[in-house]
């Protein structure tokens, strides 16, 4: 199996900013740090929205997930802390899965910006999607000057979850997704053919959050 990838973005505008932060600073990611099989462990704030939260978690692979020492601090054994914070915030996705291409490439350093799309795709345009993502998209994105690392995802959850696929993109910075030459590498034939297919789409744009930044 691959290398696996859970991710979890929330609203977080009716939760106090500090609270949330904190919590996140210094019990969650922490937590999730100290589990065996859990690598980079990142978090990023909207660009436009400052007020949307994405983690990102790098796993050896997904089975992590199902491990004893994950379950020791999730599902239910979330912290009171974590119970309380996450009840005052809209959880926008969260999605595990296995790394579809390229290949077993893990996080860069150095990224300021973060792109997340998650997405769902009409079966009958599937194949094509697959086939566009991995032959076209993907590698188009790679060779925009400041895309540091373009990896996408399927969902292992058991119950699907709410999508069946998530791309994420590690930037120099935010604007790279803004520049002409990414609007360029996304503005194709086979792109306008394939994205009226697109479904419950979710895209964010962050930037990585700081401490006290």
């Amino acid at each position: 199996m691959g290398r696996g990838l859970l991710v979890a973005a929330f609203d977080f505008s009716n939760a106090h900013a500090d609270e949330f932060n904190d919590w996140y600073d210094l019990e969650h990611i922490p937590e999730r740090e100290a589990v065996p099989g859990f690598g980079a462990c990142e978090r990023w704030l909207g660009e436009e929205q400052p007020a949307l939260s994405v983690a990102t978690y790098d796993l050896d692979s997904v089975d992590v997930l199902r491990s004893k020492p994950y379950a020791s601090i999730a599902y239910g054994n979330l912290s009171v802390w974590s119970k309380r914070v996450t009840a005052m915030c809209k959880r926008l996705l969260r999605f595990e899965g296995t790394q579809v291409s390229p290949g077993d490439a893990a996080a860069p350093e150095g990224a300021g910006g973060l792109l997340l799309n998650a997405m769902n795709v009409a079966p009958e345009a599937e194949d094509d999607f697959n086939k566009w993502y991995d032959e076209e998209h993907l590698p188009a994105l790679a060779a925009v000057p400041g895309t540091l690392a373009a990896r996408r995802y399927r969902s292992t959850q058991a119950n699907g979850g709410s999508h069946r696929y998530v791309a994420i993109y590690h930037l120099k910075s935010p604007e790279v997704a803004q520049s002409t030459a990414w609007k360029a590498a996304v503005d194709t034939p086979w792109s306008a053919r394939v994205r009226p297919h697109f479904r419950d789409r979710i895209r964010i744009l962050t930037r990585r959050y700081v401490r006290g930044g």
